[in-house]
């Protein structure tokens, strides 16, 4: 299960059916759990803990440093839940005491390659970053969030549940959940209407948000005049989530 030329640290702590590939390296205060399979040539520092059943394949790098420079060596961690893949040369670095202190992942994660999670960054569930997809530090992403290659997020953004990002695209202020957004500088471009279908969205559920979305994004009103009429309502859970995404922008929104 363990190939004779991996490196691991006697500090490292494996579940029994961890695989291991040639000329990996495993460091102190790993923690791998239960269904992992990490490739050849990956490197794993700590702290950092693994859930069951993710799979890392080669060159990738998980639990360094971070690239802060106010950094200085602190035990701060990485913490990634269950049944995440990370491709070749994806790279996630640990918190910094300045935040958290911990880089955390959900579950469900697809990370594709040469894709980057800063530190201090809070992914949630079943997010997809494509190819060369790049989180700044301090970074939120709710669950179901879709980046597309090359996309890039600046520091402190958060992006909302169920939104997508466009390839390419340039995200500098944060992002409202249920939208599509695109372009350098991002700006929306509706809802994304087809991956809450594939979710199992009801269609009720959706031409609610529809309705919402051209209040806030298309209308002459401004953001505050519309949340003030979204708090006299009695919003569904979905509307709901939508609205506190849009109260929760510290950046300024992307519109």
């Amino acid at each position: 299960m363990i190939h004779p030329t991996a490196i691991i640290d006697p500090g490292a702590r494996l579940a029994d059916d961890v695989e291991v590939g040639p000329f990996s390296v495993i460091g102190a205060d790993v923690e791998i759990g239960s269904g992992c399979v990490i490739g050849s040539h990956v490197v794993i520092k700590g702290p950092t803990t693994l859930g069951c059943n993710n799979r890392v394949f080669q060159f990738a790098s998980l639990g360094e440093e971070c690239q802060d420079k106010k950094y200085h060596g602190e035990p701060t961690r990485l913490v990634v839940g269950d049944n995440n893949v990370f491709r070749e040369g994806v790279t996630v670095h640990r918190g910094t005491i300045q935040d958290r202190g911990e880089t955390t992942i959900g579950d469900h994660g697809w990370f594709m390659a040469y894709a980057h999670v800063a530190h201090d960054c809070v992914i949630g569930d079943h997010v997809i970053m494509a190819n060369q997809a790049t989180l700044g530090g301090h970074v939120t992403l709710g669950d179901h969030v879709i980046l597309g290659g090359l996309a890039a997020v600046h520091q402190f953004c958060h992006v909302g549940a169920h939104s997508m990002c466009g390839g390419g695209s340039i995200v500098t202020k944060d992002i409202a959940a249920f939208v599509m957004v695109t372009g350098n500088p991002a700006r929306t471009h509706g809802l994304n209407a087809e991956g809450l279908k594939r979710r199992g969205f009801e269609s009720e559920s959706i031409s609610e948000l529809r309705r919402a979305y051209r209040e806030v994004f298309r209308s002459r009103r401004t953001l505050a005049e519309v949340l003030e009429e979204f708090d006299q309502q009695s919003l569904s859970p979905t509307m709901q989530q939508f609205v506190d995404s849009l109260k929760a922008a510290k950046r300024g929104l992307t519109r």
